[in-house]
Formats: structure tokens, sequence, C-alpha cells
């Protein structure tokens, strides 16, 4: 009878011991709204957010003021952050990131006397035009020296392809000598002249020699802002550099150093 039994149960169809559940409708249910999905060429999606270190934050500690709000504390790499991001004063190791100081001035040009702010304080923003009597006689406009980073390189008026392929690049409509003298290199390739600016410390040395003479200055920031940021050409009633590079693989960033006199 038992035997029986098994033979009636192995004989009954296939399909009586068949299961048919349904899969889950969206396997994407309960998909995260903290950032909006962009959709790419090529049909991809990626998320609308910076995941880079550049945005990572250290969070205050428990307990404090504002512990409690979201995206507060200290940039882990505030001197990677764009300008617009950074505090001024915020420090990264030996690296600090400062503001330019602000000009109030409506441009990089206009009829600012010859000031040179280097023996009296001076509101007033510091300006001395290019001229021929400034050119020495290879076409340069003076040789500006990084003991550091092994630097010596002759700066030549503009920033076009051919003033920096013989050296560094003095903006046009910008002071050479009295308050800010803005300058821009190369950092890879032939001329990689400013391929170490990134690394400086402050309180590293500068030199900038014209047929006005040689001031020395000393570094006060390092900052990677953005390739539209224009306040490094700003006039200043401090004598400075500021110095300019790309960014390796960030178009659409600089590299911007700050130095003033000593």
């Amino acid at each position: 009878m038992l035997c029986l039994c098994t033979m009636c149960a192995l004989a009954l169809p296939a399909s009586a011991l068949s299961y048919d559940i349904a899969a889950p409708g969206d396997p994407e249910y309960g998909k995260p709204t903290s950032f909006e999905p962009v959709v790419t060429a090529d049909g991809g999606a990626m998320k609308n957010e910076d995941v880079s270190k550049n945005a990572a934050l250290i969070p205050p500690g428990f307990g404090t003021p504002t512990s409690y709000m979201l995206n507060t504390g200290e940039y882990l790499t505030p001197n990677l952050v764009p300008s617009q991001m950074a505090g001024a004063g915020q420090v990264n190791g030996n690296v600090a990131v400062v503001t330019p100081p602000a000009s109030g001035s409506t441009g990089a040009t206009g009829g600012y006397p010859i000031t040179d702010t280097s023996t009296s304080p001076s509101t007033t923003p510091g300006f001395t035009e290019v001229t021929s009597e400034l050119t020495y006689s290879d076409g340069s406009l003076g040789t500006l020296k990084i003991p550091s980073i092994g630097l010596t390189v002759k700066v030549f008026e503009g920033t076009g392809s051919a003033p920096l392929l013989k050296g560094a690049g003095h903006f046009e409509g910008t002071s050479i000598w009295a308050g800010n003298v803005p300058l821009a290199g190369h950092n890879r390739g032939v001329r990689n002249d400013f391929g170490k600016i990134h690394t400086l410390r402050p309180g590293d040395t500068v030199t900038f020699t014209t047929r006005l003479g040689t001031r020395t200055y000393a570094v006060t920031g390092v900052a990677k802002v953005s390739v539209n940021d224009v306040s490094g050409l700003e006039p200043t009633s401090v004598n400075m550099v500021t110095l300019y590079t790309c960014v390796n693989d960030q178009p659409a960033y600089r590299w911007c150093v700050t130095a003033r006199e000593v």
C-alpha cells in the first residue's frame, strides 16, 4: 500500500508543483532624493553632486552649536576648494588660503598714478604702465626667481601662446611694478615654468627684477580658483605678485599664488 501511494504521488503532473510569483514592479523603488539624475549623451546617468575630496567636510564636534546643521564643518582640503567656497584664512597643512586684497577699483586698467607703495602706506592702488623704456633688448620685462622650486624665468608682455613659449607672461593692462603684478606661465610641456607653484608655502621667497629695480616678496597664499575668477588681476595698494597656471586635467580651474613685498 505504501509503495502504491508513493507511485501515485510521483505520477502527478509537474505543473501542480510549480509556483508563479511576480517580481517587483520597479527595481529602483525607494531611490534617494538627495540628488537629481542627469542623463548623459551615452544614455547613462550621473549624480549631480561633487563626491570628490574637494567637497569633503570635517563635521563639527558633537554638541557644538552647529552640530545639528547639515553641510557644516571645515573643508578637508581647503586649499583645493574653489575660492568662492573656501573662507579666508583657512589652513590646510602649511598652505594657507587667502582672499586677494580688494582694491575697490572697477577694472585692472585705468589711469592710476605710478605709486611706489613700498616707501609709505597708501590706499591708492599702485600702477606702473608697460613702456618701451622698461623693455630689455631681448624683449623681456624682467626676471622672476623662486628659489624654493628652482625657478628662474624671464617675463614677457602678454599671456598668449607666443610670450608663454619664451617664458612667463605678464597680463596686458596690469601693472608691471607698483601694486599688483599678475603673471602667468605653463605647467607642463616644453615650458614647464609654473609646474610647481602650487607646492609653494607661506613665506617662500619670490623676487622680481625689472629696469626699475628688484623687489622681494613672500608667498601669502596658494588657492585653486575658477577660470572665470579675475580678481587676482585687480590693482592693489600693496606691492605684490600674483601667479597663475593651469590645474592638470581640470580646465575649469587655475592655481593662484599670491606673494607680498617684504
